[in-house]
């Protein structure tokens, strides 16, 4: 067994049901950022080329609107939580170092420290998994046979 499956497992067996809740309020967080982006995608752009990304504007605010949406329903229903977690990960990173850090490392900057509470969660649902109460321990019950 390697590293990544001990992590798994210890994750699967760990998870107190509190932290479901917490999961979906971040997965509806992740949702909504996605929504106000796609209603501001022009101040979005902006954001992504202030940041001097080698990156095309246009698909990295595709990209962007993609994971959040897709990826704060995917943690909501904890639907291959892993997964959305990994491509929420070089958003947030790139939030929290190369956007709000520009602004200033103080209390006022409210966005810096949403990011970094988002960060430190969507570390913790990568360790943890999704949960007792999620799409992926349904389909992944003894009764139901999945078909690979």
């Amino acid at each position: 067994m390697n590293l990544v499956q001990k992590i798994e497992r210890w994750g699967d067996n760990h998870h107190p049901r509190w932290l479901d809740i917490l999961r979906i309020m971040l997965g509806v967080t992740l949702f909504a950022k996605g929504v106000s982006f796609v209603n501001d995608s022009t101040a979005v752009a902006e954001l992504i080329r202030q940041t001097h990304f080698q990156l095309s504007i246009w698909s990295a605010v595709h990209y962007l609107v993609f994971a959040h949406l897709v990826g704060g329903l995917f943690i909501i229903f904890g639907f291959q939580t892993r997964l959305a977690v990994i491509l929420q990960l070089p958003i947030l990173f790139a939030a929290v170092f190369f956007v709000n850090i520009t602004r200033g490392f103080s209390f006022l900057n409210s966005e810096l420290w949403i990011s970094i509470g988002v960060l430190l969660l969507l570390v913790v649902f990568l360790v943890s998994g999704s949960g007792k109460y999620s799409l992926d321990h349904m389909m992944n019950r003894p009764g139901n046979k999945r078909s690979i």
